[in-house]
């Protein structure tokens, strides 16, 4: 009998949907027709990938008003903020639109004598692992550039958001993407890591915990297949003296709350300027107290579950600790009565809280952020670095060439000024230390997607 592949809803603790996972037999076949598609897709124009590749993202955001309900049953996000596809959008247009000049031939010469170029060749089959916590934007951060590519690709979703690599095939599948090209699978660990250690797959793409990534790296030793790890984070603010004070305490404090704070570059730890910090800290509070905790289908709910009971759990427990060792608690509970001690987690604001507080090192990945004083750049630089994570930084001030030389000394992916939580798609999404390896969107996607091949032909 198969293994059965359970999505459990935050909001009632329900099985909302579930899926038999594939055996290893029926996998390999998935693999072995994607390989088998890929050949005369690679051979296709380049526009006509492109022309199909929207398409089917077209198709996924007509299926909007289904989708935003059906993540807040999985996931947990409000129903009022609408779902992914604007980024999808976005993202897909973006690659599409630098696809040519990214995947043009290097020419070298062109002689009577010689021509000599650098072509960019599809991987083949590539492999995407994508998370629940932005479903559809992070699967298509690889999906869309990795088919304009040329490259077939087999999506295997999280448990958490099941029917989202469902619903992605279908759309490209309704927009006449050649059948077999892009396949969702529903898989278990054991199927996933034996389909990577017998090389598959020619690239992987995986978005998720440190954890997973190790276990990606174990399972691919020896194949010398290409990988991505986007993994964990624990991004810092920074808000200097001069700072624009609102925009920052808006800014950051939704950065860190947004989703529940389920965002790979939300905002973990806040470091604010001794001149500033009362103030930051007062309104803070007084923006966070504003928000509503409730069930996501509510168009009222402005904070949603969080995506499993376990996920709370740790944040709770790294609140806890640190309360135990001596933070402040600066949200009043009262506030919050919807935390059931389940998936429905209150907001909380942490001061008083050092680097020895887990909820200050570890990834929380919940809606809590600790907010600590600084006198200068030089602690705050290294309060910042002090970290095993490298994905963004948010620096807050008037001074842009102040920003940039902080930026250079900080050991991190990507270097915001006045700004956060953001993916630009011309831009490689990139991290450092435990956060990973490797680059999603931008030029360097494109160069990720594909491998280099030369060509040295001798005319005479």
């Amino acid at each position: 009998m198969s293994k059965m592949i359970q999505c459990i809803s935050p909001i009632d603790g329900s099985v909302y949907a579930e899926r038999p996972a594939l055996s290893l037999d029926e996998a390999r076949t998935a693999c072995a027709a994607a390989r088998s598609a890929q050949k005369a897709w690679a051979a296709r124009p380049l526009n006509e990938r492109i022309a199909l590749v929207e398409a089917g993202v077209k198709r996924l955001g007509e299926m909007n008003d289904e989708i935003v309900p059906e993540l807040a049953h999985m996931m947990g996000r409000p129903t009022r903020y609408g779902g992914e596809f604007g980024g999808v959008n976005e993202r897909t247009a973006y690659m599409a639109s630098i696809a040519e000049e990214a995947l043009a031939p290097i020419v070298i010469e062109n002689s009577d004598a010689f021509e000599r170029r650098i072509i960019r060749e599809p991987h083949g089959v590539v492999f995407v692992i994508a998370p629940w916590n932005y479903p559809y934007m992070t699967a298509i951060n690889t999906v869309s550039p990795a088919l304009i590519a040329g490259n077939a690709v087999v999506l295997k979703h999280a448990t958490q958001t099941l029917l989202v690599g469902e619903r992605m095939a279908r759309a490209f599948s309704e927009a006449g993407l050649p059948e077999g090209l892009f396949v969702n699978l529903f898989l278990d660990h054991a199927t996933t890591e034996a389909l990577i250690g017998e090389r598959q797959f020619n690239f992987i793409n995986f978005t998720g915990s440190v954890g997973g990534g190790r276990a990606i790296e174990r399972a691919a030793a020896g194949t010398f297949t290409g990988l991505g790890l986007e993994l964990g984070g624990k991004d810092p603010g920074y808000v200097m003296e001069d700072a624009d004070l609102d925009a920052a305490v808006a800014t950051l404090v939704d950065g860190a709350m947004f989703n529940s704070g389920q965002c790979c570059c939300g905002i973990e730890r806040i470091y604010v300027n001794e001149t500033l910090y009362d103030a930051f800290v007062e309104k803070a509070v007084a923006l966070v107290a504003k928000y509503r905790l409730g069930n996501p289908l509510d168009p009222e709910t402005t904070l949603g579950p969080m995506a499993n009971v376990r996920f709370a759990a740790e944040v709770r427990a790294q609140t806890a600790e640190a309360i135990a060792d001596g933070a402040t608690p600066m949200i009043d509970p009262v506030l919050f009565p919807e935390d059931d001690g389940g998936a429905y987690l209150m907001p909380q604001i942490l001061t008083g809280v050092t680097h020895d507080m887990r909820v200050m090192r570890d990834e929380s990945f919940g809606p809590v952020v600790g907010i600590m004083k600084v006198s200068n750049d030089e602690e705050a630089i290294a309060l910042m670095n002090d970290c095993e994570f490298g994905l963004t930084a948010s620096l807050w001030t008037k001074d842009a060439g102040r920003a940039s030389a902080i930026g250079a000394r900080l050991e991190t992916g990507t270097v915001f000024m006045n700004r956060a939580d953001y993916l630009d798609p011309a831009l490689c999404w990139t991290g450092c230390k435990n956060t990973g390896r490797g680059g999603a969107l931008s030029v360097i996607g494109f160069q990720n997607l594909t491998r280099p091949k030369s060509y040295h032909l001798k005319k005479a």
